[in-house]
């Protein structure tokens, strides 16, 4: 459910970090993902060319967005779909709701979607006296316990399997104290069962959409999305206007690279294609912006829009992996969304571009070559000048700043740094340096490199 937080980033981790053992086993089980995906990039050969092509094919889509989306519209609707824009999230929310309203529809089921996510739409719908049951294992197990999702690939991660099976015994009756992953699943089996065989509405999210044929592809393991899409009546797909390809030729490449890049599987289990309404039934596609034309606008930020989100970056990111992904405060976190988020809301989430190493890890495993741990740097300085930085950290970087444009400074800086280390240490060893906090302090060294250079070149010219 939607929060309101008052933590930073910062202060969110730390909560999170609370729980070691549990840090430690987020952190092993996530860069266990990121080794499977490795292995599956490696055996194939061409990885690197496939990275490359979807990189250029998304550039290439993204630079004449506004054709493509009027030559998808047009295919789509000769196709039988009905095609809704949404300039915003609050827009969206009113289309399904509308869509809905006019089938008297009060029950709709509904898979995996980070744009209704990223509009609140649960929230939305609950509040308009409606029901939603989300159909993806890991969303309903979020949605039963009342909390976002934490990854876009798998929203529970940040539970363990006693922790599921408590929440299934309080809202689905299982046994106390159950935690095999095969009855839980199979306990959520029957459980859903019974709501795609009853709801006349469902909502999926869209993967990929193709301009040249009107039809859009979701991907999933579970199958959840075909089942809610082919017993509903009414079909109702979400898309963010990014999700465009030129040609059902392209799809095979990015296809090959989801799922690698994701959780080390070869292919996704179920690809699934809509293209036109079966008889009798209806299908709503609804565009929606939200932003998104604000980041193409951006240059330094307009490769973002590359992303598929197959979570890559979260799998590898030291800090996600050791912050959880509910210290984000956003529907999509890490290093991904530490960009996105930004862009829709600069005040509020100006904290995560801070919540990174620049150690580039997340830019080398994206799969479309976003440069995403540049592009966090650049909304630093975006953030710094806009005003909206921590105050602690802006004169922070006024000093340094300071301290590194003056040799002389830097030098008297350096000495007092060392004398300090070394005399007074517990004013710099104290809790009001973070990092201090979960780190022991260096020995000072003897002397700068600056004087050991000095000292010891004659010797060696």
């Amino acid at each position: 459910m939607k929060e309101e937080h008052t933590k930073d980033h910062a202060a969110l981790a730390e909560d999170f970090n609370q729980d070691e053992p549990r840090v430690n086993w987020h952190d092993e089980t996530l860069w266990f993902i990121r080794e499977k995906r490795d292995r599956a990039a490696f055996a194939i050969p061409d990885w690197e060319l496939l990275r490359e092509t979807a990189s250029q094919i998304k550039f290439h889509t993204l630079s004449n967005l506004s054709q493509y989306l009027q030559q998808f519209e047009a295919n789509a609707q000769a196709n039988g779909m009905t095609v809704h824009w949404a300039a915003d999230a609050q827009e969206h929310n009113q289309i399904v709701h509308s869509i809905l309203q006019q089938h008297g529809v009060t029950q709709m089921v509904k898979s995996k979607s980070m744009l209704t996510e990223e509009c609140h739409l649960n929230d939305y719908l609950e509040q308009q006296g409606l029901e939603v049951i989300d159909s993806d294992l890991g969303e309903r197990i979020v949605q039963l316990a009342k909390e976002p999702p934490s990854h876009i690939v798998l929203p529970c991660i940040h539970l363990k399997k006693e922790e599921i099976g408590n929440i299934f015994h309080q809202h689905l009756g299982t046994e106390a104290g159950l935690s095999d992953p095969q009855i839980l699943t199979e306990t959520a089996r029957q459980h859903l069962r019974e709501t795609f065989l009853t709801r006349k509405a469902a909502l999926t999210g869209v993967n990929f959409a193709i301009a040249e044929t009107g039809e859009f592809v979701v991907c999933t393991n579970e199958g959840n999305a075909d089942m809610g899409a082919h017993l509903a009546d009414v079909h109702i797909a979400s898309m963010g206007i990014e999700k465009l390809i030129p040609r059902r030729s392209d799809l095979g490449v990015f296809l090959r690279l989801l799922t690698r890049s994701a959780t080390g599987q070869p292919i996704t289990t179920y690809s699934s294609h809509f293209k036109k309404p079966r008889p009798g039934h209806e299908l709503h596609l609804i565009l929606v912006d939200n932003g998104r034309s604000v980041q193409l606008g951006r240059e330094d930020f307009r490769n973002s829009l590359k992303c598929i989100r197959c979570g890559a970056c979260m799998n590898t990111c030291p800090v996600y992996r050791r912050s959880g992904g509910h210290s984000y405060q956003s529907a999509v976190a890490g290093p991904i969304g530490s960009i996105l988020a930004p862009n829709l809301d600069m005040k509020k989430h100006a904290d995560l571009p801070f919540a990174s190493t620049l150690c580039g890890s997340c830019s080398n495993v994206c799969p479309v070559k976003i440069d995403i741990h540049t592009q966090l740097y650049k909304w630093r300085q975006v953030i710094v000048k806009e005003g909206y930085a921590d105050p602690k950290k802006a004169i922070g970087m006024k000093a340094m700043n300071l301290v590194l444009s003056s040799p002389n400074t830097f030098k008297l800086s350096g000495k007092a740094g060392r004398w300090f280390m070394k005399t007074v240490p517990f004013l710099v060893s104290n809790q009001m340096n973070p990092w201090y906090k979960q780190r022991e302090m260096p020995q000072p060294p003897k002397e700068s490199f600056g004087e050991w250079y000095r000292k010891n070149r004659p010797q060696h010219d």
